[in-house]
């Protein structure tokens, strides 16, 4: 009768939680993404009829499968078909806005330029990354500052924003000058060697790497290379996750993919500790009275000043590596693809190669570029940012919303994503004109960039929640640029192959293969 009478209650409590955990999971999976889908088709905002869980993700593979299974014809930089076929498909049949499924998820595409500066700025504190989007990057950078929401990400970009601004960002100068020198120098041995091709997009990504590691690590390539190789795997591991149905628990079940990549992750992780244990050693032993001014330093401070006060936001050891992976990635990957896709697009228009040249000859002299040089190479700049413009290292800026908000006349309910086709949006005639997938820096000319144009550039996203490395990344490349410019001419090789492709970032599936000639910079 006693069993009884403690068994009774035990039951009751299971039978509640089994329940409760019914509810939350009928409600993730089928009440609200109806209940959305309903508030949208109410406004009028349509999009292709989702299957049972799936949504949309077999008609979106499907597209894209076809339309990258091989390079293209010529360097034609008319992208969109190829790397997002179904916004191509969809915006024909359903307008500028509709709403689509991946899995469980509803996103509403949305080209419209006023509405998206509303999001990105009014509304940056009740939106942000989507479970989904987290989940699939869990073990790739996890939760760092281009993953976090609300209160974390605000601490997280007060804490690492320092590392990127004023006088700590011109002292990186140096550093990129030094790293650019012996790339350049390894590049003339191989051509004096006789070699003449080179796939530039892997020097880049070495050289990016090198810089990021000692600038904001106080390492070099050599130490982290390993590191990279791995972020490097994990990156296309979970360029895949948006392909795997997201069901509960489902991230613990002990398949394959799941295995390895948690094993890479350990992987990283543990080289990473490497690296913060070697810090943390030299503080406690005394060879050293700080962490360092570098972004490891400012993160270990941070860390050791929270512990004391024991308040506010939580900064740990997970953290910080998730941080260490998030700059890693993001402070080589972006400015190594935006370096490849120049190089790619100079040295397939001579004459725009030469007119920079020109240009860094007049403003450096024969000196190497300086902080000072930099605001002064006009039509590098205007390079980049078309280059920026064709091949945005970011495809799409994603923003879900965690509450009710007024999006112009729009009603946006809690939980829908909202997807802006950065790509899209930079290759619109209606935008920037009947030239739009032609090369034609001129656009970005002061006098000329302006209005719609420059209300829809959006390499970096907008608003408060920009990146924060923006500056260093194009500081970065202009310097090397600049250089490389100076050193060598360079051309297009017949063996390249245009294959733009998404994994995550766009990326040259087949590599960058140029020739390179040195100068006699003497004449």
């Amino acid at each position: 009768m006693a069993a009884a009478v403690v068994l009774i209650p035990l039951l009751i409590t299971c039978a509640c939680m089994f329940l409760k955990l019914a509810y939350q999971t009928i409600s993730c999976y089928w009440l609200t993404p109806r209940r959305i889908r309903k508030t949208m088709e109410k406004q009028g905002v349509f999009g292709p009829k989702p299957r049972f869980l799936l949504g949309n993700i077999l008609d979106m593979a499907a597209l894209v499968s076809k339309s990258t299974s091989d390079h293209m014809d010529s360097i034609d930089h008319d992208v969109v078909p190829r790397l997002l076929p179904h916004y191509v498909a969809w915006s024909k049949i359903y307008g500028k806005r509709f709403i689509y499924w991946n899995g469980i998820e509803p996103r509403m595409c949305l080209t419209e330029t006023e509405l998206i500066k509303e999001l990105l700025s009014k509304y940056s504190a009740v939106s942000g990354k989507s479970w989904l989007q987290q989940q699939g990057s869990k073990h790739f950078i996890g939760r760092g500052l281009l993953m976090a929401n609300g209160d974390d990400w605000y601490h997280q970009r007060h804490i690492v924003a320092p590392a990127f601004m004023g006088d700590k960002l011109k002292s990186y100068a140096v550093y990129m000058v030094e790293c650019t020198k012996k790339m350049l120098q390894s590049l003339d041995k191989s051509v004096q060697s006789g070699q003449t091709e080179f796939e530039i997009g892997g020097y880049m990504a070495r050289l990016t790497a090198d810089i990021i590691s000692q600038t904001e690590f106080g390492s070099n390539y050599e130490k982290g290379k390993q590191i990279f190789h791995l972020l490097t795997v994990l990156q296309k591991r979970c360029a895949q996750a948006s392909r795997h149905l997201c069901l509960p628990g489902s991230r613990f079940f002990p398949s394959k993919y799941n295995r390895d990549i948690k094993s890479l992750k350990m992987e990283v992780e543990k080289l990473l500790m490497k690296i913060i244990q070697s810090r943390n050693d030299c503080v406690e032993i005394g060879r050293s009275s700080s962490y360092g001014n570098d972004l490891l330093g400012m993160l270990l401070t941070e860390m050791k000043k929270k512990r004391s006060e024991n308040i506010g936001f939580s900064l740990n050891l997970q953290l910080i590596m998730d941080e260490c992976k998030t700059f890693f990635f993001a402070g080589h990957e972006t400015t190594a693809l935006l370096l490849t896709w120049t190089i790619m697009l100079l040295a397939s228009n001579p004459s725009w190669q030469d007119k920079v040249r020109s240009e860094v000859r007049q403003v450096c002299n024969t000196d190497t570029p300086s902080v000072e040089h930099l605001s002064k190479l006009n039509l590098l700049n205007m390079v980049i940012n078309e280059s920026l413009r064709l091949y945005p290292p970011a495809s799409v800026l994603p923003r879900m919303a965690f509450e009710d908000f007024k999006l112009g006349e729009l009603h946006i309910p809690k939980g829908l994503s909202i997807w802006v086709p950065v790509l899209a949006i930079h290759h619109s005639e209606e935008i920037w004109g009947k030239d739009v997938n032609e090369f034609n820096p001129e656009r970005f000319a002061s006098k000329s960039f302006a209005g719609p144009a420059a209300r829809n550039f959006l390499p970096f996203a907008a608003g408060p929640r920009n990146c924060v490395g923006q500056s260093f990344a194009l500081m970065e490349a202009k310097i090397i640029l600049a250089m490389l410019i100076s050193k060598f001419s360079f051309d297009i090789s017949e063996s390249y192959r245009h294959a733009p492709v998404i994994v995550l970032t766009i990326k040259p599936k087949y590599g960058v293969q140029i020739r390179l000639r040195p100068l006699n910079n003497n004449t």
